[in-house]
């Protein structure tokens, strides 16, 4: 019998419930924190942004932001305060904010009135106050809803400001939710570089930026600078960029302050306008690809009203720079070709590197072209032959509803790869098979990846020959044995990740697949446990009856096991750069020749895991 379709059926949500009830429209992954795309960075950056919104303003130059050990979050800033009158609208009024009026925040980041009232619908905790002018007011919330409130404004000396504190409500995150100390920091910097003049104080630690975009290439560079930065400026646009070694292309893109991680319409403007000016200025029609090859830019624009592909804001869409004006690739365009050509031409001597950079990338194009075509050739057949992948039917680089979940593992043996093939989700889920251990690549050339058959197809299996605008999976997992000879095959696939896609690694693509150690259970639970502190824990709550099996390799786990470690609440760790360490000095270091160095720091940290030693 069909159901019935009446009046009753239709509802409308308040704000806070259709933020509770669909919180990925408003702040994307409702993961644990180890991933910088996680949603509780989306509600740290959302609070941080009114507050950076101000110092563009010209009020307040220090934002104090602090989060303790249980995860609550502080901001306060210095600027000019919430209106007392308004503080209810602004924390729980949906589209409710000084933003729509663009001549009072005319570029800045949140712009649709949403930001913290989705901080306060998602906390269980949550607490607003201003300060203006020798007076106070403050509202405390729980899940959105009003628990105490400061009805008239008091007194209070307080210095001119907004300050907000939250936290998260883990009926709705995972419960091992928390903030990781690496992100927070490089949000902090990040804001600081594109600030210059701002001083962001997290955890006790200052974050200040001198030469702003300057700054921040000089510090995420691995490989070494050619020529001096390039750093051009002007009325809504900044630019700093440089080149490399590397054969790789990498940008860091941002509008209004927004660091937009999968660039957009600035980002094709800038790669389409150094083409033009660059071919215009040495009178040669250089391929695109030799003229971008190694270049490292940072690029901050900012937009009237802009127009993002998604709330979380991370790719730009908009096309014109404002609402009524030119295009944003007119804009990005004359202005290089004026600023660039111009000092170009004051400096010779940069001028003659990024010629020699071209030329470089031109001869060895040409080199790799003959052993290309065979490894195309290669691949081709082996697309009909070959069973290292097991690919899946959604994919990254198509406009299929799940791209964003598309995942592939890689794996060693038939034993592993077997067991995950037949748990994965068909839908979003591949698996690539590797045959023993790969090649180690340190030091080699990119001729090396067309030339060894391992390297070439899973290149073709990811689709990144020619970088990662054609990425078939949002997620590259390395899945291997948690023993001597998988961290083995880890290292050398890290190695060659990082020696030659990079850009992989920035741009959060790479994980390492965490798995089970131990198994609890008894006759009506099973817990898989992760450390010793997890298998204590499962020990008590089966009790005496309790039995444990320690996994040795992922060949052991069942496909009907694999299922749980596989689906949603599947624990990846991302793969991250080493602070303070460059790409080429990491790769040395870990792969390079056995060192002095390398040998005490192994002995330093050698240590012996009691629980777990087997006899």
């Amino acid at each position: 019998m069909a159901a019935s379709y009446t009046e009753d059926d239709i509802k409308s949500l308040d704000w806070k419930e259709h933020i509770r009830l669909r919180p990925g429209m408003y702040i994307g992954k409702l993961a644990d924190g180890s991933s910088p795309e996680d949603g509780i960075y989306i509600l740290l950056k959302e609070v941080i942004d009114n507050s950076i919104d101000e110092y563009v303003m010209g009020y307040g130059k220090e934002i104090h932001v602090n989060i303790d050990e249980e995860g609550r979050a502080e901001i306060r800033d210095f600027g000019r305060g919430i209106p007392l009158g308004k503080l209810m609208d602004c924390a729980a009024k949906i589209n409710t904010g000084a933003k729509y009026d663009s001549e009072a925040f005319k570029k800045s980041v949140g712009l649709n009135g949403v930001g913290i009232k989705a901080v306060n619908a998602l906390s269980i905790f949550f607490e607003i106050q201003a300060w203006r002018d020798g007076e106070t007011k403050s509202i405390e919330f729980s899940k959105g809803e009003v628990v105490d409130e400061v009805k008239k404004p008091r007194k209070d000396d307080g210095v001119n400001g907004t300050r907000i504190a939250f936290d998260i409500d883990r009926t709705i995150f995972p419960q091992r939710t928390k903030y990781r100390e690496r992100f927070v920091e490089k949000m902090c910097r990040y804001y600081s570089y594109l600030n210059p003049g701002l001083c962001i104080v997290y955890n006790g630690k200052k974050f200040k930026s001198k030469h702003g975009l300057l700054d921040l290439l000089k510090e995420e560079l691995d490989e070494e600078m050619l020529y001096d930065p390039i750093t051009l400026a002007g009325p809504d646009i900044d630019i700093s960029f440089t080149s490399t070694t590397s054969s790789s292309e990498d940008y860091y893109t941002f509008v209004n302050g927004q660091h937009t991680t999968q660039g957009g319409t600035h980002l094709a403007a800038f790669r389409e306008a150094v083409v033009k000016v660059l071919r215009d200025f040495f009178k040669k029609q250089y391929d695109p690809s030799d003229i971008r090859a190694g270049l490292s830019a940072a690029i901050s624009l900012r937009v009237v009203e802009p127009v993002f592909e998604s709330q979380t804001k991370t790719k730009l869409g908009s096309t014109n720079i404002t609402p009524e004006g030119e295009t944003i690739r007119t804009f990005v365009l004359n202005f290089l070709k004026e600023h660039l050509d111009n000092y170009l031409h004051k400096h010779p001597e940069t001028a003659e590197a990024i010629l020699k950079r071209i030329l470089v990338a031109e001869r060895e194009r040409k080199d790799l072209k003959g052993i290309k075509k065979l490894a195309r050739d290669r691949a081709r057949k082996a697309k009909v032959h070959n069973k290292k992948l097991r690919d899946c039917r959604a994919h990254l680089d198509t406009k299929h509803k799940r791209r964003k979940e598309t995942t592939v593992f890689i794996t060693e043996g038939d034993s592993a790869s077997g067991s995950i093939t037949k748990s994965r989700d068909v839908e979003t889920q591949a698996v690539f098979s590797l045959r023993g251990k790969p090649l180690n690549s340190y030091g080699l050339t990119k001729k090396i990846v067309y030339e060894n058959e391992e390297f070439n197809l899973l290149q073709h299996a990811l689709n990144i020959e020619d970088g990662l605008d054609g990425l078939r999976f949002n997620n590259v997992v390395i899945a291997t044995d948690a023993d001597v000879d998988g961290m083995h095959i880890r290292l050398l696939l890290l190695t060659f990740f990082l020696q030659f896609f990079p850009e992989m690694v920035r741009e959060g693509h790479l994980y390492i697949l965490q798995t089970p150690l131990f198994r609890v259970r008894n006759k009506k639970k099973t817990f898989y446990c992760y450390d010793d502190k997890e298998r204590e824990d499962a020990v008590k709550e089966c009790g005496k009856a309790a039995e444990i099996t320690r996994f040795k390799g992922l060949g052991e786990i069942s496909p009907d096991e694999f299922k749980f470690m596989i689906g949603p609440d599947m624990r990846l760790d991302p793969v991250a750069m080493e602070e303070g360490k460059t790409l080429k000095e990491m790769l040395a270091f870990y792969m390079g020749k056995n060192t002095p160095d390398r040998q005490l720091y192994i002995i330093d940290n050698l240590r012996e895991d009691v629980n777990t030693a087997e006899v």
